[in-house]
């Protein structure tokens, strides 16, 4: 399958680009690298893979996938085949046309996708699972990676072996001459040695039987024994070459013919120079002649040392020449395979201007169909509010009447809740939820107290309703719960007898089987406001401060009075002596 990228527009979420752009990718690199959309086909997943993590054409594993407007999920590549190689898509499971416009990038499933677990691409010589998003740092790591040679040699083998190949195998590995010393590449160090190297040990051309290094040779070939010379009386007509360690024996062996030379040599000279009218004159020219000879000679032989010196520093230049050539050779590769790189960017950058460009004017032509298309939402918009003013005199009415019926309603369930929440036969059982909660805000004063829900003697008989602190108030404030009776304002209480002077019972009710409840009896006073007939919604409370302690209530020694954080309190009326009103 090759590769491919699909590109969908992203700057509208109800508008989609219809255009699928496919990108070549086929160049090669040096680093073997891992690309899930392409090589995650072919691993093992440690748990099966679920058909939804399925693609719809390819059946394997989604690689950046997308879903149609049918909600099938398919990879980027397939898609993209899909909508190029046919006129009219089709989905292969439902066979519904597929919309262009409603394909879109699926990163919910792909974020799924990239959580799956799976095996290394390595197995089994590597037995590491990893997320399928996380294979790709994985393999960055993994010992069992094929990954190419970093010193340009054609080499490909595993990550675990690279070190050992760079070190003992790689021929473009850098290594020191034995002999000299210095870095080279690895292949070219044979040649370096015979050629250029110069402590390389050489053989004496002359088979002396010693080894001199390469710098040395031609210093040892002035005073090799075994190197040929000419006799020293060449100039007065020796011809003779032997070794140097036998030329002073043929000089002393022959020393009788040398005089002989030299004698013949000079009556020779002097038969030239000695004629009838010679004169001092020529002498002094011959002897004029000799000093220059002498002198030369002597020149010549520092002009020969010169020579030798200078044979050495161009040997020792030619040596760095070479050292040179090698690391221009090798920066000279290196800047080849930049080129080729900048190249390859040069051409993607290219191909990416060209796609952003078109991707630029499908989006424009996108945007221009969508503001038309607003456009005449908005005037069908505005036709539509111009023919709702005529109405808003009658919507307004309808509003005013419409808040009147939910207050009324509103009043009405408040009636309800409380007839239905009533007793009418001088009894209230009163059920306290969330007890330590509502302490603690007695504690903290933002509700110091709590109210029962009313209750009656009789269905017109006196309105009552119980009220509590439960961090005490007056003397039980902080150690106590407080408890009082409260007489409220009720719609018979002109047809009542006044004050109030029945007895009232309080009780706190054990929730254990033991039943020992703690129980408090008082007779209302005629003489206290609190039970004469109420002027405003009720009268002031009276009761009991101290009805019962924090430690009794909640330390449960003499019963259970706290259960699931909820205690019940029953208020009872002695009806004695009152009318059935």
């Amino acid at each position: 399958m090759s590769n491919r990228t699909l590109m969908a527009s992203k700057e509208s979420p109800d508008v989609r680009s219809n255009m699928f752009i496919r990108q070549d990718s086929s160049n090669t690199s040096l680093s073997l690298g891992f690309d899930p959309h392409q090589d995650g086909l072919n691993l093992q997943f440690v748990e099966p893979l679920e058909d939804r993590y399925k693609c719809a054409t390819c059946s394997f594993v989604l690689c950046n996938p997308y879903q149609t407007g049918c909600g099938h999920r398919f990879c980027e590549n397939c898609i993209a085949d899909l909508i190029e190689t046919k006129p009219i898509a089709v989905c292969p499971i439902d066979h519904e046309g597929i919309i262009p416009n409603w394909i879109f990038r699926d990163n919910c499933c792909k974020r799924e996708v990239w959580n799956l677990m799976v095996y290394c691409k390595n197995a089994p010589d590597c037995n590491v699972t990893v997320s399928f998003g996380r294979l790709g740092d994985h393999l960055k790591k993994c010992q069992f990676e094929t990954v190419a040679c970093i010193n340009g040699c054609d080499a490909i083998l595993r990550r675990k072996d690279l070190i050992d190949h760079l070190q003992t195998v790689c021929e473009y590995r850098e290594e020191a001459c034995q002999y000299c010393k210095v870095n080279l590449v690895f292949k070219n160090i044979k040649d370096h040695e015979v050629t250029t190297c110069p402590k390389y040990p050489i053989h004496c051309t002359n088979n002396c039987g010693g080894s001199f290094m390469r710098s040395e040779l031609d210093a040892h070939l002035t005073i090799c024994p075994e190197a040929e010379v000419e006799c020293n009386y060449r100039k007065y007509g020796c011809h003779a070459r032997e070794k140097r360690r036998k030329i002073k024996e043929h000089e002393h062996s022959c020393l009788n013919e040398h005089l002989l030379l030299v004698v013949k040599n000079n009556n020779k000279l002097e038969g030239q120079v000695m004629a009838p009218n010679i004169n001092l004159l020529m002498k002094l020219q011959i002897f004029d002649l000799q000093k220059t000879l002498c002198e030369r000679n002597h020149i010549i032989t520092q002009l020969e040392e010169q020579i030798n010196k200078l044979d050495i520093k161009v040997a020792q230049l030619s040596e760095l020449i070479s050292k040179n050539d090698d690391e221009v050779a090798k920066t000279q590769k290196i800047l080849a395979g930049h080129a080729d790189k900048i190249i390859t960017i040069e051409q993607h950058s290219q191909q990416l201007c060209r796609r952003l460009d078109q991707e630029r004017n499908n989006e424009v032509a996108t945007l221009k169909e969508v503001i038309h298309v607003l456009k005449e939402k908005v005037e069908c918009a505005e036709n539509n509010i111009a023919s709702l003013v005529s109405f808003e005199p009658c919507l307004k009415q309808h509003e005013l009447l419409l808040n009147a019926h939910k207050k009324l309603l509103e009043k009405t369930n408040e009636r309800f809740r409380v007839l239905e929440a009533a007793g009418y036969n001088g009894k209230l059982i009163w059920k306290i939820c969330n007890y330590r909660r509502r302490k603690q805000e007695a504690a903290e004063g933002t509700a110091l107290s709590l109210f029962s829900q009313p209750f009656y003697t009789s269905r017109c008989g006196y309105r009552l309703c119980a009220r509590a602190y439960l961090n005490g108030d007056g003397a039980g404030k902080g150690t106590h719960v407080s408890l009082f009776f409260v007489v409220m304002k009720g719609e018979y209480d002109s047809l009542l007898m006044w004050p109030f002077k029945q007895k009232v019972t309080l009780t706190l009710l054990d929730q254990s089987p033991k039943k020992h409840h703690l129980i408090e009896l008082f007779k209302a006073d005629a003489n206290s406001t609190s039970f004469k007939r109420p002027v405003s919604e009720m009268n002031i409370a009276s009761g009991c401060p101290r009805f019962v302690s924090h430690a009794i209530l909640e330390g449960g020694k003499t019963g259970t009075y706290i259960k699931d954080d909820t205690l019940f309190i029953k208020v009872i009326v002695d009806l004695t002596d009152l009318e059935d009103q």
